[in-house]
């Protein structure tokens, strides 16, 4: 899920709509795992059990199961997760993926976890984010970690380019987390730049805004 608005529109259309999305395309997007997520899970010794949160066609999946993870992969569109098998088993990991279809507005993936990945869940349909990253720490294992990383710029290629978008800041998506101080602390709060390539070739630089979470 890839865009920084959010409105109120039927779950059905959110299924719908992402459905299309994938189904309209071969691929939709390049397959390569995002960067602070790799630097991130290669920080874990051993890998452990991974869950994906809107993992689209898979490429942090992918990426995580040949880096020896055990992945639940999470989507709302069938064939976003149909892609994500087939990319696994191409790899020679499907033993180690696990692809769920769930609208996290209405279930979420049973079991725990040492890492948590909500790589840009973001949606232009109704999603009770904050109840569904809470879950998501909740389901953490003791030492685990919930890693979520939002756009944090207006990008030339999204769907909004409006450049009044405001953005929230890491610090404050972590407060609206309201997560228990004696089990949970910021691990990382930070607003990266980098330089990103969009689906029409177009460079610019952008932010990523950075919520890690861990439990202690």
């Amino acid at each position: 899920m890839n865009d920084p608005t959010q409105g109120d529109q039927a779950p059905a259309d959110a299924a719908r709509f992402w459905e299309n999305l994938y189904r309209g395309k071969d691929a939709v997007w390049k397959g390569d795992p995002n960067p602070v997520l790799a630097e991130t899970a290669a920080q874990f010794t051993p890998p452990g059990r991974a869950l994906d949160l809107g993992c689209g066609e898979g490429g942090d999946t992918v990426w995580l199961a040949t880096h020896g993870w055990h992945v639940t992969a999470v989507d709302i569109a069938p064939t976003a997760l149909r892609r994500v098998t087939r990319h696994a088993a191409r790899a020679g990991v499907a033993d180690r993926v696990s692809a769920q279809q769930h609208d996290l507005a209405e279930t979420f993936p049973t079991g725990t976890f040492d890492l948590v990945s909500a790589q840009y869940l973001q949606t232009p349909y109704d999603l009770p984010r904050t109840d569904v990253l809470r879950r998501a720490a909740h389901a953490l294992t003791p030492g685990g970690l919930l890693l979520l990383v939002d756009h944090g710029s207006v990008r030339p290629w999204a769907w909004n380019t409006d450049p009044d978008t405001r953005f929230p800041r890491p610090e404050g998506i972590f407060d609206e987390l309201a997560l228990d101080p004696a089990r949970f602390t910021p691990a990382r709060l930070a607003s990266p730049e980098r330089e990103a390539t969009g689906p029409d070739g177009r460079k610019a630089t952008v932010t990523d805004t950075v919520v890690a979470v861990r439990r202690t």
